[in-house]
């Protein structure tokens, strides 16, 4: 399900952009940027560039590389785009300002994926 929060004048050519740290990247990601990828749109995925701690124990730098490397070939295709930003605090628009704000409800098994305790996991693996 998704709620449209703000509406503009929307263009076919543009990018859907996606704001996250990715500490992983793991499948309620995936199907986060799948609700527009069906749609035949690009996606823009946004790496914020936060301080590596345990809640983010990869720099964006190495985010950046496993999205290009998990993802190459939606890249190749030219319908993905990866990009480091610099953190944010908030995402703010005025009116009329050309582009959908839409949140993504996902189904139960989706929501219920925690990069949380995929990281303890991984942690406990000694895979991190």
């Amino acid at each position: 399900m998704q709620k449209i929060l703000a509406e503009g004048n929307r263009k076919t050519d543009g990018y859907a952009m996606f704001i996250g740290r990715w500490q992983p990247w793991h499948p309620g990601h995936r199907w986060l940027i799948d609700q527009q990828l069906d749609k035949g749109k690009k996606i823009l995925l946004c790496v914020r560039d936060v301080p590596k701690d345990d809640k983010n124990p990869w720099s964006a730098e190495d985010i950046f590389t496993m999205l290009n490397t998990e993802l190459s070939y939606l890249i190749q295709e030219g319908k993905l785009k990866v990009m480091i930003i610099p953190d944010i605090e908030s995402v703010n628009f005025g009116r009329g300002v050309g582009y959908d704000i839409i949140e993504y409800q996902p189904p139960q098994d989706i929501h219920d994926i925690s990069a949380t305790k995929i990281r303890e996991q991984m942690k406990i693996e000694g895979k991190l």
